[in-house]
């Protein structure tokens, strides 16, 4: 029985994963890529005003 449950896994899994990687196109891998690098440089501008803003250095 875990022989079959291992296959019905494996099966859903590796379906799952070349139906995936047929259907991206490189369009959205660079559009994700791009979005983020955004994310990130937005992240660190906002968490060093946040630092900036409350830091206790009277």
């Amino acid at each position: 029985m875990a022989t079959n449950n291992f296959q019905l896994k494996s099966g859903v899994f590796g379906g799952t994963l070349l139906s995936t990687v047929f259907n991206i196109s490189l369009h959205d891998i660079l559009f994700t890529i791009v979005m983020a690098f955004i994310g990130a440089v937005v992240s660190f501008f906002v968490s060093f005003m946040l630092r900036k803003l409350f830091s206790d250095k009277n």
